[in-house]
């Protein structure tokens, strides 16, 4: 699809929306192809890291409510929603770590689309907004469940009413953002932090993330048992041996996940 460019290279794969001239805003097409990218990503064991970034000036902005093609009838309407919905889903569903590089403009499902991935990583001229409600909309693709996680549930409702734009140095105050960096290092500093990510063991990455994103539906009994069998996992693997015999001949390790 020439509106998504897929590339895979030692590991990382890179999805970029590719519809520069329209701030790469989201047709419908496009939304059952990030999703079948996201299953992709889940499934191909090769696949170690996802990033996730915009073509042009732009990271995205939101769905094309000119070019969509939305149904007419409210029954089609909805299943078309809970298409979306299922993209939001696919890509919280991915196993593996997950960085936003968001170069410009990211908003409504477009900064939805940045707040489902793990790390958010934004160049310091990009912009952020829940613009939803200007365009008489409520808040979709996951951003009802996200944003409230992050900046807590009266900022949420601040930023979802207001549909306020947020530059990158109050949106990284916030917890919108992890780190903001000046527009020229953005690639050379997501590029680093993959190659960090990518030094990891791939099963305890993706048992600490799957620990973290159950962090706010269960108890603390829960989450101590699930700890448990997280670590019986680990230990299951030759990466725990890896890294201590790494230890012991002081080197880094080589973990593989195996």
């Amino acid at each position: 699809m020439p509106d998504l460019l897929v590339d895979r290279t030692d590991g990382v794969v890179t999805l970029t929306l590719n519809r520069p001239d329209k701030m790469n805003a989201i047709t419908r097409d496009m939304w059952g192809g990030l999703r079948e990218v996201f299953d992709e990503v889940t499934s191909n064991k090769e696949d170690r890291v996802l990033v996730v970034t915009g073509a042009g000036r732009a990271f995205c902005a939101g769905a094309d409510l000119v070019d969509a093609g939305m149904p007419q009838s409210s029954g089609s309407r909805l299943d078309h929603m809970r298409g979306v919905g299922r993209s939001a889903a696919a890509l919280r569903g991915i196993p593996k770590p997950t960085i936003a590089k968001v170069n410009g403009a990211a908003a409504g499902a477009g900064l939805n689309l940045a707040l489902g991935c793990d790390l958010v990583i934004a160049a310091d001229t990009a912009r952020f907004s829940e613009i939803f409600v200007k365009r008489g909309l409520s808040i979709d693709y996951g951003g009802s469940w996200l944003l409230p996680r992050l900046v807590g549930i009266h900022k949420a409702k601040e930023l979802a009413f207001l549909a306020d734009v947020v530059p990158a140095a109050d949106a990284e105050r916030l917890g919108i953002v992890n780190r903001v960096v000046p527009a020229d290092e953005l690639d050379r500093t997501v590029d680093e932090l993959v190659a960090q990510l990518l030094t990891m063991a791939p099963v305890a990455l993706s048992q600490t993330k799957h620990l973290l994103d159950q962090a706010f539906s269960t108890t603390f009994a829960e989450a101590v048992e699930a700890e448990a069998v997280a670590q019986v996992l680990n230990l299951s693997t030759t990466d725990v041996a890896e890294a201590v015999r790494a230890f012991m001949e002081k080197r880094d390790p080589h973990f593989t996940g195996e």
